[in-house]
């Protein structure tokens, strides 16, 4: 490593509370923060895709957080505060000198292509203490778990059963982008799990059941049998079917795994027909993904007036619709689907869908009609299921009734922090973020759950949202959703719960915090234009505000 110290810029050019991106020897980048009078300095990219930090989000206590997708780190030490950050980023050393911002660091760490620092583990392999830690499943949940469990010291033994034939991967660009080698996804190789974090990963195993009295899962039919001290469930959810005729035909596809990309991928070729059951987000994220590929047609069928209706409201989904519709695709919308017609000169593959008597003619069907917790296993095992099938859990994630077992990710039912009633949400962020909460947890720091829930979706345009807006019952519009350029703010009971936007970053990062932190602004304020990017949560007036929270 090879240090320099360079000069960055006037002292006067960063004021309390402030960031700044600044370059570090005319290639590299680096982000300066000032906070209660201390400088601190860390590399310039968010290590999940890039976003420059820059253009996010400081707080007063010690946190910057990606204007894209709510990654968050720790500005004094780099580290990793909030998924879907899959690596920390660089902490360099800052002061003023004659007036002159100085840092030091090692100048290859400062460009972005080094944008990311290896994680602090505590721990990277097994000191004999005989303690275990197995988890079901391979997903976000999974990979951010044994980031946590190292990196707060947990030094047992972890095994990883999943189904999937691979590491845990990026599954949110499967329908966003239709990748189809895992290799491009995987966050880290089966060898760096081995090597670096001490993890033995089971690929292609299917747990058959779990036997909590003496503490072993059974998987592969019996076959096969480990023992654990801590159970962590993470199996996520399993795609669901439509109970209609014709559901099972060869052609119609459901999407949640690399095999299923790949499926639809080979399909979804130049003068062909696609329709699409649901209209909400995965379906309507491969409708972006093939909407280039030449189709003969896209029909997408929902049973809301609007696609997206239940989660982003009325004008929102209107708006994108209109996007969608400019795109070539065709909606047929508050209506249900009546059965799915096979062909006549090959029945194992479906011609059409019957939709209020219309047949639409389809060479391959989506149905993205949304998951259900993949939780069939634990009937047999002892496990209270709610009705969906999810597991409730308390607020460390740990399954109520049950020695050492939590369940975490699109299976959990979580109490949410402000109002204690418990929610089961499907978004990559709250499974990862879960995952670094358990492992804190079990590593022996107990870690309440409390982060806010993020997601993203491509529409056209990138469409960003947090919060917990399931049930608002008013929706205040600045901008127009028809330009695709708008921030959406979901009210339940005179209260905003979440936030959607398109193309008004960072905006959805601030709102982020500002729920975190219980200063969102009131309706009434936003109605008279209340601009969130104006209220202060950085400077060093705020930070009794914001540490007191």
């Amino acid at each position: 490593m090879s240090l320099k110290t360079i000069a960055v810029c006037d002292e006067s050019e960063l004021q309390d509370g402030q960031m700044k991106q600044v370059d570090f020897e005319g290639v590299g980048k680096v982000v300066l923060y000032r906070l209660n009078g201390t400088i601190h300095a860390t590399s310039a990219f968010c290590t999940h895709y890039g976003a420059p930090l820059a253009k996010g989000v400081l707080t007063a206590d010690g946190r910057v957080v990606c204007p894209w997708h709510g990654a968050c780190f720790s500005v004094c030490t780099g580290d990793i505060e909030d998924a879907p950050a899959p690596a920390a980023i660089h902490s360099f050393k800052a002061g003023v000198v004659d007036g002159k911002i100085n840092v030091t660091a090692d100048p290859s760490l400062t460009l972005k292509s080094n944008m990311s620092r290896s994680p602090k583990l505590l721990s990277t392999g097994v000191s004999g203490s005989g303690k275990s830690v197995v988890v079901i499943g391979g997903g976000s949940a999974t990979f951010h778990t044994i980031e946590s469990l190292r990196e707060h010291g947990y030094t047992g033994n972890i095994t990883v059963l999943s189904q999937e034939k691979h590491p845990p991967i990026d599954r949110t660009k499967l329908s966003k982008a239709l990748i189809t080698d895992s290799s491009k996804l995987e966050w880290r190789t089966a060898a760096d799990l081995k090597i670096k974090y001490g993890t033995t990963l089971r690929t292609g195993v299917t747990v058959t059941s779990v036997d909590t009295s003496s503490k072993l899962v059974v998987f592969d039919g019996g076959k096969e049998s480990i023992s654990y001290e801590t159970l962590i469930l993470a199996m996520g959810g399993t795609p669901r079917r439509l109970p209609i005729s014709g559901s099972d035909l060869e052609n119609v596809y459901t999407f949640r795994n690399v095999e299923d990309s790949k499926r639809v991928d080979a399909v979804a070729q130049e003068g062909k027909r696609m329709v699409v059951i649901g209209s909400s987000f995965i379906g309507m994220e491969l409708v972006v993904a093939v909407a280039k590929r030449g189709l003969a047609s896209i029909d997408v069928i929902g049973m809301e007036e609007y696609p997206f209706q239940s989660v982003l409201g009325k004008e929102v989904g209107h708006g994108l619709q209109k996007y969608h519709e400019s795109q070539g695709v065709k909606f047929h919308l508050g209506t249900q689907v009546e059965k799915i017609i096979p062909s006549e000169s090959d029945p194992s593959l479906a011609a059409g869908v019957v939709v209020n008597g219309q047949t639409l003619p389809a060479d391959f069907i989506i149905m993205g009609v949304g998951v259900a917790p993949a939780t069939e296993f634990l009937k047999q095992s002892g496990f209270q299921l709610e009705k969906d099938g999810g597991i409730k859990v308390d607020q460390y994630l740990k399954v109520q009734g049950q020695d050492n077992v939590y369940a975490v990710g699109d299976i959990a039912w979580y109490p949410q922090q402000q109002t204690g009633e418990s929610r089961r949400i499907e978004h990559w962020n709250v499974a990862g973020n879960h995952g670094r909460a358990v492992g804190k947890t079990i590593a022996g720091d107990p870690q309440p759950f409390a982060k806010v829930p993020v997601f993203w979706s491509a529409q056209g345009q990138q469409l960003r949202y947090c919060g917990l807006g399931a049930d608002y019952d008013d929706v205040i519009i600045h901008g127009n959703p028809g330009e695709m350029k708008f921030i959406a703010y979901y009210v339940y009971r005179g209260e905003v719960v979440a936030v959607s936007s398109m193309q008004n970053d960072p905006v959805v990062s601030k709102a982020s915090e500002l729920l975190r932190l219980g200063l969102m602004p009131s309706p009434a304020e936003l109605r008279e234009g209340k601009n969130l990017l104006s209220i202060d949560i950085s400077t060093t007036s705020s930070k009794p505000r914001v540490e007191s929270l």
